[in-house]
């Protein structure tokens, strides 16, 4: 069975303001065109279909004409899609019965009453069955009450209990679509800044590999670089296109996922996807970037960073001139080098005091008054630290 797995198209999204639309549309006509020339017999959508919980009404027509454009290939191709962190249950569950009608599965919310299981959808090829398992990104609270209190403590038995719950028959093959942070032994798969600000701090939303390992394939969402996680049949395929210069040397591909008979070894190979615009940085002396601008890189979206140690004239307005999708402009230079030098140092010598008088400055907007410095120091003085 040949398998396109894909995720976060994350559709409205924009990149420093600049909008994506064209090269989302661009993108989504690639894959429907190489679905039309490679035949898969399954799409997978894994997750973050949207940028937004609420997107825009540009946003849903991108999809709509996307899913459409794929329900038109003869002969019909399944697409099975599940909810990610960023897509609002409701609204992508919306005219899911319908869409059943054409092939196209939708799971936007895990189980919640005691009757209800995951999506299971069942395709066949030569050798058999193939047991499609759709789990939409979920939280421990969305599923707690389902188990007995105390057996469901965090992101790993959330998860782990779900799937045992569904009694899945590991002797068949079976498919999962996930949407979650999952890590090796405490092993994080490689993230990126467009990312970053979905996984929870101290790693509570981490979930161990070893739940989903008995599965022959595990199609992941969430992490926008494409890598396995642990084993090759464990994968996260990454974004098809660049949301932050972090991705610069991402390649961006469909996965295309090979599953022979039981037992036989998963076959994975990339089909690459090019879009409008990359993505990329360009350092140097603002006459070096200038001179590196061509036709074919000028409409590029590009973080700059210069290392003039004379700040230049109007140095934005010059890059503009070659250049038309500028992300943002950083001086790095002895100068600046400096003033961050010297502002580490205060932040190490900051007094406890003068330290907590910043912070709560900063939270309240107003001074601390004589009667609450009058606490402060008086649990300073209980701590007995002078220096941090």
């Amino acid at each position: 069975m040949r398998i396109f797995h894909l995720s976060d198209l994350h559709i409205g999204k924009q990149l420093h303001y600049y909008s994506l639309k064209e090269n989302q549309q661009a993108v989504l006509f690639q894959i429907v065109n190489l679905a039309k020339k490679r035949r898969p017999d399954v799409i997978l959508l894994c997750g973050d279909i949207f940028d937004r919980s609420v997107p825009s009404g540009e946003a849903y027509t991108i999809f709509d004409e996307f899913l459409q454009s794929l329900s038109k290939i003869r002969p019909q191709i399944p697409v099975l899609v599940i909810a990610g962190n960023h897509d609002s249950a409701q609204r992508l569950n919306y005219a899911s019965s319908f869409l059943e009608k054409h092939q196209i599965y939708v799971s936007a919310m895990a189980p919640i009453e005691e009757g209800e299981y995951l999506k299971k959808v069942v395709l066949k090829d030569e050798h058999g069955a193939v047991n499609f398992y759709l789990l939409p990104f979920l939280k421990p609270g969305y599923v707690r009450h389902l188990f007995e209190e105390g057996v469901v403590t965090d992101y790993e038995s959330a998860v782990r209990e779900i799937l045992n719950r569904e009694q899945v028959d590991y002797r068949e093959r079976n498919v999962l679509l996930s949407h979650q942070f999952y890590t090796n032994q405490g092993e994080k798969p490689e993230t990126c800044d467009s990312e970053t600000s979905v996984i929870t701090v101290g790693g509570l939303d981490n979930i161990d590999v070893s739940v989903i390992e008995r599965f022959d394939y595990a199609a992941l969402g969430h992490i926008h670089g494409a890598q396995m996680v642990k084993l090759p049949h464990i994968r996260y395929s990454g974004t098809p296109l660049k949301y932050s210069v972090s991705e610069e040397f991402h390649n961006k591909a469909i996965t295309l996922v090979t599953l022979g008979a039981k037992q036989e070894e998963v076959e994975i190979t990339s089909i690459p996807l090019k879009p409008i615009q990359e993505v990329r940085r360009e350092r140097g002396l603002l006459k070096e970037i200038i001179g590196r601008g061509t036709q074919e890189n000028c409409h590029d979206f590009i973080s700059v960073t210069l290392t003039d140690e004379k700040e230049p004239y109007r140095p934005k307005e010059q890059l503009e001139e070659v250049y038309d999708f500028i992300l943002e402009l950083r001086v790095d230079n002895t100068r600046t080098r400096n003033i961050l030098e010297s502002k580490e140092e205060e932040h190490i010598l900051l007094h406890p005091m003068e330290a907590f008088r910043a912070f709560y400055q900063e939270m309240q907007h107003q001074p601390m008054n004589g009667e609450e410095e009058g606490i402060v120091a008086s649990i300073l003085d209980q701590w007995g630290g002078e220096e941090i």
